[in-house]
């Protein structure tokens, strides 16, 4: 069974020697984690659950309140908060987010077990390598109708929690096996205003830590469920192109070569992934001419199908809405020059400059950008000047990619920025400090966390 693979490798990582890079690597997904969580967990639905559950008690930690919780009820909340400020990790290949449900289901059993913190990144990386590899093969079949990180990130919530409790490959791969069946989450839940999105994240870690402590027990699943005639990849990832399916056995013969999770995108705008690369190439455009709303007589974006199909609103009415809104997004950035968190409100949203250039941009399809998805996200910008000019610019990438990476110290920044609000300026610098040395870490319980705004979380 080819699942069988991607589990005897996960189990496998508890007794390997990981590479200093990895260990780094999964260093700067848990900093990028915790500065969605942080912020997200200010925010519906991630306050609504902690309402719903708050007769739950345990040892795992709620984020930021510091309210603490059994592993389950955690791994939702923090699964939700984490996905809901549209500023989590992407694994480009796989059109996947893999912090959201993984870190939220390894975070909360971890706490729970008292793991240390090598363990704890060593049960990340574990989640993060099967995973990701996963979503590269189902895709781009897979995402027409699935929001692959609400479908396979259940399998990667499983793969890390299954970690957490050191189990052997067997039980590694029947709470995988479990995992493919309970997979779930929709496109057709972001493309309307809903809280329903960042609920497939905490369904994902949810179920994940749910299975592995139920394979712990004996519990089995399907090992065939990846592969089997009526398996996850017959019935979720049908393609005219490719009647075979995803390739499983080239995903797990990738198994051990390299590192995933040193080739994550983590994100420079509060927006869709999609979004990027347009974005990137407006500021461009914007700085090198030192472009005002005044000068711009129409912008014109070429971009791949699911940037147009997902992100094609021409009249965003809500916030979220907004971080969906390729319009919006190239709008705001020639408006203000970033598009960050403060980007999206309810006084932009009425703002008429805003609206009156948001009327100025048109998005299509460009056929040579669309051949390269999802292995490429690019963008090309066209804008003509009040005065006459076209512009032009080609974002062959987006600024987070792997081949145009966001550094430690832009990292760390973007930390700060995200979580001064909600941890102060001292409290977010002593906590990103203590997240740098997550390795050295005895008890993951004892991050430094004194929230300024505990009042309005959870």
């Amino acid at each position: 069974m080819i699942l069988q693979r991607f589990a005897d490798y996960a189990a496998g990582l508890n007794n390997t020697d990981l590479p200093d890079a990895a260990v780094h690597a999964a260093k700067r997904a848990v900093i990028d984690w915790f500065a969605s969580a942080l912020r997200g967990g200010l925010e519906p639905p991630a306050t609504l659950l902690a309402n719903a559950f708050a007769d739950a008690s345990g040892s795992a930690i709620l984020y930021p309140s510091g309210r603490t919780t059994d592993p389950r009820t955690a791994a939702l909340i923090n699964g939700a908060a984490s996905h809901t400020i549209e500023f989590d990790d992407i694994y480009r290949d796989g059109l996947y987010h893999p912090g959201a449900p993984v870190i939220s289901a390894v975070l909360a059993l971890a706490q729970a077990k008292g793991l240390n913190g090598r363990d704890f990144l060593r049960s990340v990386i574990a989640g993060y390598e099967v995973s990701t590899r996963m979503a590269a093969a189902v895709n781009p079949a897979h995402y027409e109708f699935w929001h692959t990180t609400g479908t396979i990130g259940t399998i990667g919530a499983a793969a890390g929690a299954a970690a957490v409790l050191n189990l052997d490959g067997d039980g590694m791969a029947h709470a995988m096996a479990n995992a493919g069946t309970m997979a779930a989450g929709l496109q057709q839940a972001f493309r309307g205003e809903a809280m329903a999105k960042p609920m497939h994240t905490a369904h994902a870690a949810q179920t994940g830590v749910m299975l592995a402590l139920a394979a712990q027990h004996g519990v089995t699943g399907v090992l065939d469920i990846l592969e089997g005639p009526r398996g996850f990849g017959a019935a979720m990832c049908r393609d005219p192109n490719n009647p075979a399916g995803p390739d499983w056995q080239a995903a797990a013969d990738d198994l051990g070569k390299s590192f995933t999770i040193e080739r994550m995108t983590f994100k420079n705008h509060a927006a869709c992934g999609h979004i990027h690369a347009a974005i990137d190439g407006v500021l461009a455009l914007r700085t090198e001419h030192g472009l005002k709303p005044k000068d711009i007589a129409s912008i014109h974006v070429g971009s791949f199908q699911k940037a147009l199909e997902i992100c094609g609103n021409m009249n965003p009415q809500t916030i979220f809405e907004a971080k969906f809104s390729l319009p919006y997004c190239a709008a705001m950035m020639i408006r203000e020059g970033r598009v960050r968190l403060d980007a999206f409100s309810a006084e932009w949203l009425q703002d008429r400059e805003l609206r009156d250039l948001i009327t100025k941009v048109e998005v299509s399809v460009d056929a040579e950008i669309d051949a390269g998805f999802p292995l490429r996200r690019a963008a090309r910008i066209t804008i003509n000047t009040t005065g006459g000019e076209t512009l032009e610019h080609y974002a062959p990438t987006r600024k987070g990619d792997p081949d145009n990476p966001l550094s430690d110290a832009e990292l760390a920044d973007k930390f700060l920025e995200i979580t001064n609000p909600v941890l102060g300026e001292d409290g977010a610098a002593a906590f990103l400090d203590h997240l740098w040395r997550l390795d050295e870490a005895d008890d993951l319980c004892a991050l430094p966390l004194i929230p300024v705004k505990a009042s309005a979380a959870q």
